[in-house]
């Protein structure tokens, strides 16, 4: 089955099927290239049950016969878990391939999710004879995700997690990155939901050529092909629920129905402030599916009264805004939402930051009109600067329309890579990545927040001239550090100046304040210091105060991670992407204080 672009979230990752028999693998890991075919291949399976599992994630199976010693294997079993409570992608697989299964390889998109003591999934790849099991991302809810993996490798079996264990060679990199990459597009509904705690969203439109989606007078049927609404249907099909606003319920009287023939139907959803609502309309049939009109408290109680008589759910909110609609439903257990509402709606849920990907039909239609509606109402931008761009665009023509299709927000990408396993390993050899709890501090009040350098606890550090100093906090030594030995009057003013600020804050707006404008003042061999005069720092810290040393010797085993969403180099990042330098220095100490890496530079944490 091909993945049509328009008909999937996993759009732009087109995947290309191939005959199972005709799909040979290298069972000892040593083509990635095979290997992250065969990933594509299970996340082009869970996409099957796509609108089918929510609001679990979409798992796909497929087992390769053959042992170990290079030799090679035929796929002889696939599955893909088609809905709550069905046989798990794991197990269809493995009845499939039978006795093949004995010494071969499972190839899965997804992280198995056993939970409530439910071991099913796993128990059939150890029972099957299983021997090594590739996966292509770890799952994304944070009580579940390395469970099975570790139960995996406790019952003996090989796993590899794509960028984890399996490190690819350079000219292959982006074959796996392209895997992993289909993994996360074909679970994005639950990757968002995890990564932001609400729904994830996606705004759907028609529009004619010149932008309008609804003539002057709002009549809009219809702007797109008949093909361009089968997609559309498709799309609610893998939707939990479809929101449109006031407006669209007063103009179009929409059904909102899948009409594909049976299958999931997507809840409906109205929102309304002032609940300004027909009492004829198609939405308040809920013979085959349910509506919930959401409004302000207190809008038009007798009306609310007639809803509920026609068995249609009110649900009142205080302050009426997409955010605080999304976290309801998110606590509803909603998975995926389709937006088909009007310009003014639309844009008030981008600018709450709860869409997350865009559908936008564009028919080969001109109908102007001055005051002729547009897909998106007003953002408040006015320099072309300030547009949304989307990424990953794709482009894929749907009879006589074309269909533009983008992320607003980036996929989180939940792969702990804070730091590699090479670099953990250098760092600190008691700990095993994505074995281990990953223990994030930030700020101050945070349970680990002592680990911060704005945590209040002075430090004695030796002088230029051989003297012990008192420094307020280890920022306070950091920021004037970049300053020190310079020779110049102003520089050692600076040094003095941040030594004396009333707070870690200050020394840090100051220090880095003085570094952009005074680029000049900055020693000149800081970028290759920096790192040392960090590590002296805590170390005096956390060697003066016992408490402190006691709480990092705690945290042995576990992997440091300093959550600042700004610091790319001492920090961890939004997304994952920083260095990690002040976690990496913390995890550093922690081994020497312990006695086990005494012998670790820092210079090979630079080099790390």
């Amino acid at each position: 089955m091909a993945l049509a672009v328009g008909a999937s979230y996993l759009s732009p990752v087109i995947l290309k099927p191939r005959p199972a028999s005709a799909t040979a693998v290298a069972c000892s890991g040593g083509n990635h290239a095979l290997e992250a075919a065969l990933v594509r291949r299970a996340a082009e399976l869970a996409d099957k049950s796509a609108g089918f599992t929510s609001p679990h994630p979409n798992v796909g199976c497929l087992v390769a016969s053959g042992g170990g010693g290079g030799e090679g294997g035929d796929v002889v079993g696939e599955g893909y878990l088609y809905a709550q409570g069905t046989k798990p992608a794991e197990v269809q697989a493995v009845e499939a391939a039978g006795e093949r299964c004995r010494g071969g390889t499972a190839f899965l998109n997804l992280e198995p999710g056993d939970c409530h003591g439910d071991h099913t999934a796993v128990s059939a790849l150890v029972q099957a004879g299983i021997t090594r099991v590739v996966i292509g991302m770890r799952h994304p809810l944070q009580h579940l995700r390395g469970n099975a993996i570790r139960e995996l490798r406790g019952q003996g079996l090989q796993v590899d997690v794509f960028g984890e264990d399996l490190q690819s060679k350079i000219i292959e990199d982006h074959l796996v990155q392209e895997a992993q990459k289909a993994c996360r597009i074909v679970n994005a509904p639950l990757v968002y939901r995890a990564a932001s705690r609400v729904p994830f969203s996606v705004l759907k439109y028609a529009m004619t050529l010149d932008g309008k989606i609804a003539a002057s007078s709002g009549h809009a049927a219809w702007i797109s092909s008949k093909k361009s609404r089968s997609r559309v249907f498709e799309l609610r099909g893998r939707s939990d629920a479809i929101v449109v606003g006031g407006n669209t319920a007063r103009r179009d009287n929409p059904r909102l129905t899948a009409r594909h023939g049976g299958g999931h139907l997507p809840m409906r959803i109205v929102m309304t402030q002032t609940l300004d609502l027909p009492e004829e309309a198609n939405l308040w049939d809920i013979s085959e599916v349910s509506t919930i009109v959401v409004t302000q408290r207190g809008a038009r109680k007798s009306f609310q009264r007639y809803l509920a008589s026609k068995g249609v759910e009110v649900v009142e909110f205080d302050i009426l805004n997409p955010r605080d609609v999304m976290e309801y439903f998110y606590d509803r257990g909603y998975l995926s939402i389709l937006w088909e509402c009007g310009g003014t709606l639309a844009a008030s849920a981008i600018s709450s930051g709860v869409i997350h990907k865009v559908y936008a039909f564009v028919a080969p239609k001109i109908i102007g009109g001055k005051n002729a509606p547009s897909p998106v109402g007003e953002l408040g931008m006015v320099e072309m600067t300030q547009a949304l761009d989307l990424i990953d665009v794709c482009y894929e023509q749907v009879g006589p329309d074309m269909l533009v299709s983008g992320f607003l927000q980036p996929i989180p990408d939940l792969t702990p890579v804070i730091p590699s396993v090479d670099e953990t390993s250098a760092i600190d050899p008691t700990v095993t990545l994505y074995d281990s709890s990953i223990i994030f501090f930030y700020k101050t009040w945070d349970p680990y927040g002592a680990f911060s350098n704005f945590s209040p606890h002075p430090i004695q550090m030796l002088d230029e001239n051989g003297n012990y100093a008192t420094w307020s906090t280890v920022e306070h030594y950091y920021q004037a550090h970049k300053f020190v030995g310079v020779d110049n009057s102003l520089a050692r003013a600076c040094v003095e100046d941040i030594k004396s600020a009333k707070s870690p804050e200050e020394a840090a707006r100051m220090g880095r304040s003085l570094q952009r404008q005074h680029p000049d003042l900055v020693r000149s061999d800081w970028e290759s210091v920096k790192i040392d005069v960090m590590y002296r720092a805590l170390k005096s810290k956390f060697s003066i105060y016992p408490h402190l040393n006691n709480m990092l010797l705690s945290t042995a085993g576990s992997v440091l991670v300093e959550a600042s969403p700004h610091d790319h180099f001492w920090g961890g990042g939004r997304e994952g992407e920083g260095l990690n330098y002040l976690g990496r220095l913390l995890m550093q100490l922690r081994s020497e204080f312990l006695g086990e890496s005494s012998t670790t530079s820092v210079s090979s944490i630079l080099a790390a």
